[in-house]
């Protein structure tokens, strides 16, 4: 493992274990050059997932590229971090389980907005004004008008 600090490739393992919810190995680690310590954390991939854009473009999947992008719709939400990672965690299980190494990314935007429906309304609509590429006001009154009415239980029947 290369040391962010100074470059070297020799470091050691001080501390391993799982995570909390034994999804991956933290490691500590400590550089023999300069003596800099840092963690890493080690998951298991199924298989190696292409993700292809609305262009045709092809890219490699990348975990902390979802991670980052759910994080950023979740800033300044109260919701807990272990919340969070396990939502990630079963965004990248289903996507591994699709069976397919090529994903469209209609499907990674679809599989991360309904697990944000589920966490938080507010997140979930920041995620949606970007992925659906909202432009005006009206677009932000329209999704919300759909997620109210989702919300709202069955009219009852008049008796």
């Amino acid at each position: 493992m290369r040391c962010p600090y100074c470059g070297s490739l020799e470091t050691q393992v001080k501390d391993s274990r799982p995570t909390e919810d034994a999804s991956a190995i933290r490691r500590r680690r400590v550089c023999d050059s300069c003596g800099g310590r840092f963690t890493t954390f080690e998951r298991v991939q199924l298989r190696e997932l292409t993700i292809v854009k609305k262009s045709g473009r092809r890219a490699l999947f990348d975990r902390d590229k979802l991670a980052s992008s759910i994080k950023v719709a979740l800033r300044k939400r109260p919701v807990d971090e272990e919340k969070v990672e396990r939502m990630i965690n079963g965004v990248v299980r289903q996507l591994e389980s699709l069976g397919e190494s090529d994903i469209p990314s209609a499907k990674v935007g679809e599989l991360v907005m309904e697990g944000l429906k589920h966490l938080d309304d507010v997140a979930y609509v920041r995620f949606a004004s970007v992925y659906r590429d909202f432009r005006e006001a009206r677009d932000f009154e329209d999704f919300i008008g759909e997620l109210t009415s989702d919300d709202q239980p069955p009219p009852r029947a008049k008796q």
